[in-house]
């Protein structure tokens, strides 16, 4: 297949390099479709290989185009959040190493005078978080006039986190024809159709496996908690037994992740923290921590959810469950990765009853239930369910000696006036008697 794409011998030899031979299926679909210029909206499972099935086909736009080395911006790469533009700009120099073309990122957080310097060198690809590049379209410090392809990585997630009319202002200031590839983990994400629309006259769509369908190579556990203090005591014991190379702790709070990594750390365990508080810095020392093998054990709040791909990651624990199947399916999406196997453990306490059911048939999963010795709940689930699985709701009793509650109906209640006063309206008894109305 690669053979019959005729790349750009540079490209080849950097696609060499990253031990690239075999397509996986959503690059097989994706790029002669976008090498053929199309508008295309790509949907795959995390970990399918979705971030080369556009890079290599707009670098070989650029590579065998005629623009000059003052063009501006050719290739733009919009990402949710710092931690997946980094993961796109180690990507991009690793693919584009055999050839002069440059790369930068454009974030928050990271001096703004320093990126307009980074601009004035005209890189030919900049990957950006959509808040910081629009300062820098408004200010006139980018050039999009001559961009040639315009990606939106993780839209539906750019949409929940409300980036939705900055990333239509940054189409506004990009060139005209400029081509679009557009990558989401679901295609039923609520907006992304009018986002489509809006931005798209005619496309094509790639779908790669179910919308819904969990990593075929993850396995996927339930241990069941009493409450918060049994859950520290069983992921401690889950980590100090080993058997993984690095992990990633999960929770839906920044002070529960912090709380997790500071107690891990007591214990003696390699630990770091993530989450959206911390400066661009303090994430970046993070990560490469985890990434040199410093650190094997990263707490996190869903910011690392979306794009964060370390290698050898193979065991996800989910502390608290998260808040949706889509959630759940980026989380646990962070092991398993390029053929590798992982397990996805969640731990969950009688409140999270009725979400973990729902995850478990949104994603049509089946939880493998699991135990600790010695700390095994004293909760086995609720006494009564539903035939969705779900626990039974109880009923509340009406006290005995509590008056019959009495019906009253809106069509009864919206004519009636203003009830009579017997002295008369306003008349307190000291103002003078008014004549009656004949």
């Amino acid at each position: 297949m690669l053979e019959a794409l005729q790349l750009d011998r540079r490209l080849q030899l950097g696609m060499d390099e990253l031990g690239f031979s075999e397509p996986t299926a959503v690059q097989e679909q994706a790029m002669p479709l976008a090498l053929a210029g199309s508008d295309v909206v790509i949907s795959a499972e995390t970990g399918s290989g979705k971030t080369l099935a556009y890079l290599v086909p707009l670098a070989q736009k650029i590579l065998t185009g005629q623009a000059g080395a003052q063009a501006g911006t050719l290739a733009l790469i919009l990402v949710p959040t710092r931690e997946l533009a980094r993961q796109v700009l180690k990507q991009s120099r690793a693919l584009l190493r055999k050839s002069a073309l440059q790369a930068q990122a454009i974030t928050g957080g990271a001096d703004f005078k320093y990126q307009q310097s980074l601009f004035r060198k005209n890189p030919e690809i900049i990957i950006a978080t959509p808040g910081r590049l629009l300062e820098h379209c408004e200010r006139g410090s980018a050039d999009l006039s001559a961009l040639q392809t315009l990606v939106l990585d993780e839209a539906d997630r750019m949409l929940d986190m409300g980036f939705r009319e900055d990333v239509l202002k940054i189409n506004g200031y990009c060139a005209p024809d400029r081509q679009l590839l557009m990558l989401s983990a679901t295609l039923r994400h609520r907006g992304l159709g009018g986002v489509v629309r809006e931005l798209m006259d005619e496309h094509e769509t790639v779908t790669v496996g179910a919308v819904r369908q969990p990593h075929s190579s993850i396995f996927h556990q339930l241990i069941l908690a009493d409450g918060p203090d049994h859950k520290d005591r069983l992921l401690q014991a889950l980590l100090e037994s080993g058997g993984f190379r690095r992990a990633l702790v999960f929770a839906n709070k920044r002070r529960t992740a912090e709380r997790l990594s500071g107690a891990l750390r007591h214990a003696g365990l390699r630990c770091g923290c993530l989450h959206g508080e911390l400066t661009t810095e303090q994430r970046k020392q993070v990560m490469v921590q985890f990434s040199d093998g410093k650190i094997d054990i990263l707490c996190a709040s869903d910011v690392a959810a979306r794009g964060l791909d370390v290698s050898d990651i193979d065991l996800v624990i989910n502390y608290d469950m998260p808040h949706s199947g889509d959630d759940y399916l980026h989380r646990t999406g962070r092991t398993g990765r390029a053929g590798a196997s992982g397990l996805a453990i969640s731990l969950v306490g009688p409140p999270e009853w009725n979400l973990m059911i729902s995850i478990q048939r949104y994603l049509k999963l089946a939880f493998e239930r699991r135990s600790l010795p010695g700390l095994k709940a004293r909760y086995s689930g609720p006494k009564k369910t539903k035939s969705s699985g779900k626990a039974e709701g109880r009923k509340k009793k009406r006290s005995k000696s509590a008056p019959p509650k009495q019906k009253t109906r809106q069509r009864n209640q919206k004519s009636r006036g203003k009830p009579r006063s017997d002295t008369g309206g306003d008349n307190d008894g000291f103002a003078p008697l008014m004549k009656k109305k004949e």
